[in-house]
């Protein structure tokens, strides 16, 4: 009888443990017991009402935040045993936000430059990189271009070809097609989607349109700080 080898363990990437998160002085339970465990190369959504603790979480899994109980760990190493949280940041994780926070006097090409200062890269090599992702999120004719002479959309690529600067294992898009139109969201998704697939990246949204929510993997709905659901997709 031939032996079967044993599938390859499923990498842990991020693992929240019983997390709560209070602000105000007390009077808002933000995170409330929160567990999550997300592996490596998982597509996942956070879903729920405004003020149900979606950004919250997603802070927390980015190491933006602190909680105030609980344990956050990355590849198995609490984030309290992290000493430079920052570079962890830097290293490992992308960011993209409904408003952009692109440097508004930079070209496209300058913003998507900014998160590889420090990494030890030449000049040559930083605008070698900023060029390629440019291409990769389809703005090759625009890395000259200030965001004034961008579109919402195209900012919105912009930022994304920012997130992905330093190749980044992990995502974190919270409301990317917020404040875009259909067919800018779409798009959006499509480029978020194309990323996962071709690249491995794990990819984390938090949106409050269901369309999005569906193109994922798996959907953590929320309720007043807690997980009340997470379905996985077969």
């Amino acid at each position: 009888m031939e032996s079967r080898q044993a599938p390859a363990p499923i990498e842990l990437l991020v693992e929240l443990r019983d997390v709560v998160k209070i602000h105000r002085d007390g009077a808002v339970r933000a995170l409330d017991g929160v567990s999550l465990k997300i592996p490596a190369g998982q597509s996942l959504s956070i879903v729920g009402p405004s003020g149900c603790g979606k950004s919250t979480l997603l802070n927390m899994i980015g190491a933006l935040d602190a909680p105030t109980s609980g344990e956050i760990r990355f590849r198995g190493v609490p984030l309290t045993a992290i000493r430079a949280p920052d570079r962890l940041r830097a290293r490992e994780i992308g960011f993209v936000f409904q408003t952009f926070y692109l440097l508004p006097n930079l070209t496209a090409r300058e913003n998507v430059q900014m998160p590889m200062f420090g990494d030890g890269r030449s000049d040559s090599a930083r605008v070698e990189r900023a060029e390629t992702l440019l291409a990769l999120v389809g703005l090759a004719d625009r890395a000259g271009h200030l965001p004034s002479q961008l579109s919402i959309g195209q900012r919105q690529r912009v930022a994304i070809a920012r997130a992905l600067a330093n190749e980044p294992a992990l995502i974190l898009a919270d409301e990317p097609t917020g404040s875009l139109d259909s067919r800018s969201g779409a798009e959006v998704m499509d480029l978020l989607g194309r990323l996962h697939t071709e690249h491995g990246t794990t990819l984390v949204v938090v949106t409050h349109d269901a369309g999005v929510a569906a193109r994922a993997e798996r959907v953590v709905r929320m309720l007043d700080g807690r997980i009340v659901a997470d379905d996985v997709s077969g």
